[in-house]
């Protein structure tokens, strides 16, 4: 594999290096102009005073076939943990969940979809039709609350236009994978006032692995559907309604789990991990004379299904050790209704030196876990919880424009959470917290083409409960999680636009850190595994992104993104664990991306990526690590004015890496601790077609 690694690198290493010319340039300044969505108001990616970044539609066709999954490894400072069938738990700079196997939503990382929050449900993130793809690292809690502490998700599905437009695409692949999809738009009449679109997308895949038991190889497999509508009204000049209703079903196996950590599960009844979504938003815009008003209404309703075969066996295998059979089936709904009036002055300019930004959000989320465990046929445990939490938030954005090159913002979020907690067994909570943050930005460009910028931020997380009757009084709340993160970044490009780069360094101090761990309370007994959140003292999180694109010449260009991250907890004793100056859980201390990209006149396109990363705990509850990994992916195609025609192929060098791991006994008669991972994809290889009017 060295060997291997060692060749793409000088492939990558080795290309002649020329200035850029204008068509490269040309190029490099479009990219350069992306619009971000996800902050107070719209602005160039390049002037934001935030690490941040955007993948546009081109830079995904490019390195991606189906779902957000697949460019995970890009982003600097960016992993997941592996216990689902996509990626639905995110850590970013080393802060996030590992799981949710019981208890209320409480995320790190907010998820949002055309002004939708699927925070902690976001498996849904298909790629088909997606114009671009923004994810801001550290606090974002001034703008989204309590579910971004870590940073966000900002996912933006393209927009009707004025021309009448046609995108379609179908894809084949080994281990029976497949996917097709179009979607149609334009004006709706005669009149441009009316414009809309529709787009659906089929993808199927037989998911990795082959069990033995029942010979078959579809039991980890995924089946997801995606639907999107759109409509924009031009009321009149001042005025303009969207409207966006999404529906996805990702009817997804899951049969991840081998005893030997192998590829071949030995299951007798593999589990689901699904999740029907179906949701709506409406936004309107109103430009005035002095100001904007914009008021955003979303409704989502997901039903998802977690069940796995939790003793990963059946009674063949377990023999005279048995019997010994274990299912756990999760139900969950999930209900959220947001709301958001924003007023907006004109943005800063020559001419005006002062701007303001004022608000009012309020969420509503309703979710019910149904959960039912058998063990030997009869029922192990049956939990029946409902879970509400109403906030309220109040917000506020101010900027100064200090002098023609020099500019001060100040952002200032009131957060109240109001929550209720019920079940069968008669727990009961009903927390309450009232949370401040904030962000002081200084940005000062140093030329034309170069920013500098410093930021302060605080970030905030609400507290919560754990449920589970064993666990003990002492730890059955935990504590609202707070940070500071202290930033400073410069943005631009150099070498007379050939080069477009973004680099920023991060501190950022935890205070009450909350920690997501388990317990197995019998060491004989695999079903006394239990899962709970504890506080921390403190902690920390510290390092270096970035982002970088180079181009060679007027067809070659090289990406080069670099995530450096030292995370420590600085003390914990608690569950049983003793944590003392340790790196925190899936916070690995580097992540790089370096690909080689080639694009002629003719139409001839090729792209090679190497993605690195260091190994990292996979819990807090032991102190067992995943090995650093390094991925290779390629596609090549030729594009015609309408066609284009691809080869891809992922992991090529078929590494196997690991995405997950628990460290506890569940193998009769010694019931001895063992380290159990689940495998990321193997190698994978496929066509893509698309047509495009």
């Amino acid at each position: 594999m060295k060997k291997s690694i060692t060749l793409v690198l000088s492939i990558l290493l080795c290309v002649p290096v020329y200035w850029a010319d204008d068509n490269s340039n040309e190029k490099k300044e479009e990219e350069n102009k992306l619009i971000i969505t996800a902050t107070y108001r719209a602005e160039e990616a390049s002037a934001t005073a935030t690490s941040i970044s955007a993948l546009s539609a081109d830079m995904l066709a490019a390195s991606a076939e189906q779902h957000f999954e697949e460019v995970i490894n890009q982003i600097p400072n960016l992993n997941w943990a592996g216990g689902s069938s996509r990626p639905r738990y995110f850590q970013i700079r080393g802060i996030g969940e590992l799981d949710q196997y019981e208890g209320a939503p409480n995320p790190s990382v907010a998820m949002i979809i055309d002004d939708i929050d699927f925070s902690g449900v976001g498996m849904l993130a298909t790629l088909f039709d997606v114009e671009q793809v923004e994810i801001l690292r550290g606090p974002q809690s001034a703008r989204y609350g309590a579910n971004a502490i870590a940073g966000m998700f900002n996912v933006v599905s393209r927009e009707p236009g004025v021309d009448t437009e046609l995108n379609s695409q179908l894809m084949l692949a080994d281990y029976g994978t497949w996917s097709t999809g179009v979607s149609v738009s334009g004006p709706l009449g005669d009149s441009e006032d009316a414009l809309g679109l529709i787009s659906v997308h089929q993808y199927n895949n037989d998911g990795f692995r082959d069990n033995r038991y029942l010979n078959r190889d579809d039991t980890n497999g995924r089946d997801e559907f995606t639907a999107k509508a759109k409509l924009h009204w031009q009321l009149n000049d001042d005025t303009k309604l969207k409207f966006t209703a999404l529906s996805a079903d990702m009817d997804n196996g899951y049969d991840t789990w081998a005893l030997d950590n192998s590829y071949t599960t030995l299951t007798d009844k593999p589990g689901k991990d699904s999740q029907e979504s179906n949701a709506v938003a409406a936004r309107l815009e109103y430009s005035g004379n002095n100001f904007d008003t914009l008021f955003i209404t979303t409704f989502a309703d997901v039903d998802a299904e977690h069940s796995f075969d939790g003793d990963w066996g059946n009674p063949d295998y377990w023999g005279v050790n048995g019997p010994y059979d274990f299912t756990s089936d999760t139900q969950r709904q999930r209900k959220t209704r947001t709301q958001e009036l924003r007023f907006l002055s004109k943005p800063l300019s020559q001419e005006q030196d002062f701007a303001w930004v004022v608000g009012l959000y309020r969420q509503n989320l309703k979710e019910t876990n149904d959960i039912e465990e058998f063990y030997n046929s009869f029922i192990y445990r049956q939990l029946d919880s409902e879970f509400e939490a109403t906030t309220t938030s109040l917000y506020a954005q101010t900027e100064w424009q200090l002098s023609p090159d020099t500019d001060i913002s100040i952002s200032l979020r009131n957060e109240t959470r109001d929550a209720e907690y019920t079940d069968n067994t008669l727990v009961f909570f009903n927390p309450e917290d009232t949370m401040n943050g904030g962000n002081l930005s200084l940005r000062h460009q140093l030329s034309e083409d170069s920013l500098v910028w410093a930021s302060i931020s605080r970030g905030y997380k609400a507290g919560g409960f754990n449920i589970s009757l064993s666990i003990p009084v002492e730890l059955r709340e935990f504590q609202p999680e707070y940070l500071w993160n202290y930033e400073v970044g410069f943005k631009g490009q150099a070498m007379d636009g050939a080069l477009d780069y973004s680099i920023s360094l991060f501190n950022m101090a935890r205070e009450d850190v909350q920690i997501s761990t388990s317990q197995q309370l019998d060491p004989n007994d695999p079903l006394t595994f239990i899962y709970l959140i504890d506080n921390a003292a403190e902690g920390y999180n510290r390092g270096i992104e970035l982002d970088s694109t180079l181009a060679l010449d007027e067809f070659w260009s090289v990406q080069f993104n670099l995530g450096y991250l030292d995370s420590k907890i600085d003390e914990y004793d608690g569950a049983d664990q003793l944590l003392t100056d340790r790196e925190q859980a899936h916070a690995p201390t580097y992540t790089a991306n370096l690909a080689l990209d080639y694009r002629n006149d003719d139409g001839w396109f090729g792209r090679v990526e190497l993605n690195a990363k260091d190994g990292f705990y996979y819990s807090y509850s032991h102190q067992q690590q995943a090995e650093s990994s390094s991925l290779v992916n390629l596609k090549l195609g030729y594009e015609e004015e309408f066609w284009s025609y691809y080869f891809w192929a992922r992991n090529v060098f078929d590494e196997k890496y690991t995405v997950r791991g628990f460290f506890f006994a569940n193998e009769p008669p010694d019931w001895e601790n063992k380290l159990y991972t689940r495998l990321g994809d193997p190698r994978h290889m496929g066509v893509t077609v698309r047509y495009r009017y």
